[in-house]
């Protein structure tokens, strides 16, 4: 088990390496003798690789940057849908070499094992380049409440009380994690994506549910994961209303609920991909919906914005892509709703859709694998 130095020392090098020791010490505020001395085991162990020398900008000194091994291992992320399960392989920082994903033959939780070992199974022997450890950890995330690495209640996966890791982890051969699928991609964005180095952030989801994930402090917050935090805010007071009868609440922003007010508009069904089409070449049939979808979502962020008191935010989730379509609206709408005197909201947009989902269960069993990292052991070869 790491110490408490130990840990920021490995955090901070997986997240900004590969990084000068002079620079890693100002980060954590330690001594050089101490940083050597904390160093040296993760060296020894094989956790730490030292980079070839660099030029140091600031006063001209060779320095030898840092970094994580590139035999850490891989890791897998699963993210959990009702009817699919989508899977990548990352390396240590979260950078995808592989994916894919499986509709579900079935939700019951043996099933949904053995199709997420064989699912990893396929990735990793895809042809990606020989890696002296082929597989260190795994992550899943999911839709509901998890606890503890239990999944008290899955509404998509019609789940209650299910403790999957046990059942996973046998098949895979490794250690599994499993987590809120909005906690786990708030992790991912806060180590190694749009959120890396912003000490606090709001992140805002959009696609089949609206989630939010709050940074604060350099930490996520994990209490009530998986409650409904956002989802039947209200952002229009004139917006459609959701099944539990909340007129304009973000639901309108929903993936389902924007195909079906269009479909309305234009008297057929429309798939999403056809509908940013649509969006994109200005069609008038659907530009009244697309506008208060867009002033409905920029009144969300700004609220966001202003109850956490954390200006930055993270857009990501499968329904991203309609943002970019009218993202000018959506930023005139954030400041419309902004007090003129207070800072302007920082936008971060990620675009991956479903990939960053499983991106964010893999970041999960990441940081898991670093809280199990042992000094002790052996060197990796």
């Amino acid at each position: 088990m790491l110490t408490a130095s130990e840990s920021a020392l490995a955090r901070a090098v997986l997240v900004h390496g590969p990084i000068a020791r002079s620079a890693l010490a100002h980060r954590l505020a330690l001594s050089p003798a101490t940083l050597t001395r904390l160093v040296k085991p993760f060296l020894d162990q094989g956790v730490f690789v030292e980079r070839p020398h660099t030029v140091d900008g600031l006063v001209g000194r060779p320095v030898t940057p840092l970094d994580v091994s590139p035999g850490w291992g891989r890791f897998a992320g699963v993210k959990l849908t009702g009817d699919r399960a989508y899977a990548v392989i990352t390396d240590a920082r979260a950078e995808v070499l592989a994916r894919g994903d499986r509709p579900l033959v079935s939700t019951e939780p043996e099933a949904v094992c053995a199709l997420i070992a064989d699912l990893v199974d396929g990735l990793l022997a895809g042809g990606l380049p020989p890696d002296p450890v082929q597989l260190r950890a795994a992550g899943v995330s999911l839709g509901g409440i998890v606890r503890s690495g239990r999944a008290v209640f899955a509404p998509f996966l019609d789940w209650a009380d299910v403790d999957l890791a046990p059942l996973l982890a046998p098949r895979l051969g490794v250690p599994v994690t499993v987590e809120n699928d909005v906690i786990a991609l708030t992790e991912a964005e806060h180590w190694f994506g749009h959120g890396r180095g912003i000490p606090g952030f709001s992140l805002i989801t959009i696609g089949a549910g609206v989630g939010h994930g709050l940074v604060v402090d350099d930490r996520v917050v994990r209490a009530a994961a998986g409650a409904d935090l956002v989802g039947h805010v209200p952002v229009a007071s004139s917006g459609p209303v959701c099944l539990l009868g909340h007129r304009g609440c973000a639901q309108m922003l929903t993936t389902a609920a924007i195909l079906s007010e269009c479909a309305g508009a234009l008297g057929r069904p429309v798939a999403y991909d056809d509908l940013r089409a649509l969006v994109l070449r200005g069609d008038e049939r659907i530009a009244p919906i697309i506008d208060a979808l867009a002033d409905a979502l920029g009144s969300l962020i700004a609220l966001v914005a202003g109850l956490t008191q954390q200006r930055a935010v993270v857009l990501a989730g499968d329904g991203v892509g309609l943002f970019v379509a009218a993202e000018d609206r959506v930023r005139a709408a954030i400041a419309a709703a902004r007090d003129r005197r207070a800072d302007a909201v920082e936008l971060h947009v990620d675009e991956s859709g479903f990939p960053a989902w499983a991106r964010g269960a893999a970041a999960v069993a990441i940081q898991a694998a670093v809280d199990r990292i042992d000094l002790a052991k052996a060197p990796i070869v």
